[in-house]
C-alpha cells in the first residue's frame, strides 16, 4: 500500500509539472486561499480487521491551505468518525418502576479520527487528481445509551463501556470535479484513503454481555484495526476578493 502511495504522489507531481503554471497566471492572486470538504465515507475493514467486522459508515471533514496560492501542494487536516457496528433492544425503566415505562438501549461501537499532512493536487481545470498522506490518532469507544420509545426523547442517560487510543497514519487520493468556478468554487469530491490503525483493542457487536445479577462481562479483541474508506462529498473554495476565474 505505501508502493502504490508513492508512486501516485510521483504521477500527480508529473501532472502537476505538466499543468500550466499557476503561479505566473493572473488568475493565480485570486485562487481559494482555503478549501472546506465535507464527505460521507463507506469502510471497508481489510486484513485481521476483517474477520471480526464487515463496514461501516460515517462522515469525514477537512480543510487543505495551499503553501502557494493556486499552486498544487496543500496542507490537509481530517477529521471523522466511522460507526461500525451497533445494537438495540428495549429494556424496563428499572426495577421499581418495572416494565410500564419500556426505554431503548442502544450500544454504537465507533472509530474517531484526526490526523494532518501533506497534498499533492493538479490545481486547475475541470478535473484534479489528487494523493495525501497523514499522521495523527484514532479512538475506538463503544457505549451505550438510553431514551425513550417515541422517538421524540433525545438520550438522557450513556455511559462508555470501554475505548482504546492508537498512533495512525493514512494515505489516499481521488478526483475534484468541478460543479462550480465563480467566488465560491465548488467541487465534487470521489475518493479512497488507507487507515493504518496497527494493534488496537475494541469491543464489537455481541462483545458485552447482560448478567442476571444486572453486572455486564466486557470480553475485547485485539486485532490490527486497518481500513479502507471510500468517501464522496464537496470541497469549497474560500477566498477573499478579486475577480471569478
Amino acid at each position: 500500500m505505501l508502493r502504490m502511495i508513492v508512486l501516485a504522489l510521483i504521477a500527480a507531481a508529473a501532472l502537476a509539472d505538466a499543468a500550466p503554471a499557476q503561479a505566473q497566471d493572473p488568475d493565480a492572486a485570486v485562487a481559494p486561499l482555503v478549501y472546506f470538504g465535507l464527505q460521507g465515507q463507506y469502510a471497508r475493514p481489510v486484513g485481521e480487521f476483517r474477520d471480526y467486522v464487515k463496514h461501516g459508515g460515517g462522515l469525514n471533514i477537512n480543510v487543505a491551505w495551499p503553501v502557494q496560492r493556486g499552486g498544487p501542494f496543500a496542507l490537509r487536516a481530517d477529521g471523522g468518525f466511522i460507526v461500525y457496528g451497533s445494537e438495540s433492544r428495549q429494556v424496563c425503566f428499572s426495577s421499581t418502576v418495572g416494565c410500564r415505562i419500556l426505554l431503548d438501549l442502544t450500544t454504537t461501537n465507533s472509530i474517531a479520527y484526526l490526523n494532518a499532512g501533506p497534498q499533492l493536487m493538479l490545481p486547475d481545470g475541470p478535473v484534479r487528481p489528487y494523493v495525501n498522506a497523514a499522521i495523527g490518532g484514532s479512538y475506538f469507544g463503544t457505549s451505550s445509551s438510553v431514551s425513550g420509545l417515541d422517538g421524540n426523547q433525545d438520550d438522557f442517560a450513556s455511559t462508555t463501556n470501554f475505548d482504546d487510543i492508537t498512533l495512525a497514519w493514512t494515505g489516499g487520493g481521488g478526483l475534484l470535479v468541478s460543479l462550480s468556478r465563480g467566488r465560491t468554487p465548488v467541487l465534487l469530491d470521489l475518493g479512497v484513503r488507507y487507515h493504518g490503525n496497527g494493534e488496537v483493542e475494541y469491543l464489537k457487536r455481541g462483545d458485552i454481555q447482560d448478567n442476571t445479577d444486572g453486572t455486564i462481562t466486557i470480553t475485547p479483541t485485539r486485532s490490527e484495526a486497518n481500513l479502507l474508506t471510500f468517501q464522496i462529498g464537496v470541497q469549497i473554495g474560500a477566498r477573499s476578493g478579486g475577480s471569478e476565474w
